[in-house]
Parts: C-alpha cells; sequence; structure tokens
C-alpha cells in the first residue's frame, strides 16, 4: 500500500508564508505526477498545483500563480508546496496526490490514485 501524509498546515496572517510537505512511503510504485489540491468548507475539492515526475515540469491553478511553488526532493520521497503572500480565501485543507497511472490532465480530482489525509492551512485576516 502507498501511504502520502502531509506536514506543516497551521495558522497564519494573510501575507504569511507556510511550507507544506508531502512523503510518500509503502510499497514501490510509479509515479507520473504529483499533486496539490484543497478544499474549503462548503465547497468541491479544488486543483491548486501539480509536478510530472519525468521532466519536473509544473502546473499551477491561476488562483495561486505568483504565490505558490511546488517542488520534490527524491532523496527524501517528499515534495512540497511553498505559499507565500497568503489571503483568507486561501483557507482550506489542503492534499497531496499520486498519479501512479500516466493522464494527460493533471488538474482533475479523479487523475489521482492516492491521497494523503489532509492538512488544515488558516489564513487570518
Amino acid at each position: 500500500q502507498v501511504q502520502l501524509v502531509e506536514f506543516g498546515g497551521g495558522l497564519v496572517q494573510a501575507g504569511g508564508s507556510l511550507r507544506l510537505s508531502c512523503k510518500a512511503s509503502g510499497r514501490t510504485f510509479s509515479r507520473y505526477a504529483m499533486g496539490w489540491f484543497r478544499q474549503a468548507p462548503g465547497k468541491e475539492r479544488e486543483f491548486v498545483a501539480a509536478i510530472r515526475w519525468s521532466d519536473s515540469t509544473t502546473d499551477y491553478a491561476d488562483s495561486i500563480k505568483g504565490r505558490f511553488s511546488m517542488s520534490r526532493d527524491d532523496a527524501k520521497n517528499t515534495v512540497y508546496l511553498q505559499m507565500d503572500s497568503l489571503k483568507p480565501e486561501d483557507t482550506a485543507v489542503y492534499y497531496c496526490a499520486a498519479q501512479t497511472v500516466f493522464r494527460v490532465l493533471l488538474d482533475v480530482v479523479g487523475n489521482y490514485d492516492y491521497w494523503g489525509q489532509g492538512t488544515q492551512v488558516t489564513v487570518s485576516s
């Protein structure tokens, strides 16, 4: 089985920064992409960022472009989401996800096969 565990959520003031981590463990699995999604209360889960494993190309939601950055550390089997200039509307539970079969679209919830349990990010105004 594959486990994804997120770390780094918390409470921060608007304009502040947080770095989320997602560590993968368990059985070895083919990894085509890793993604970050978020879900605010009463809203559907939405795409935030993703990275393709083959060449580290990244994709970001328009709402966070220029403020968030996704990266990877293969030695630690971990991906990161650096979040700067946070806004109250960034408040949500943030999930990381793994795509173990190649799919063209990175911003679709259904295109990911494994999910973490989520970490809460709260941005106060």
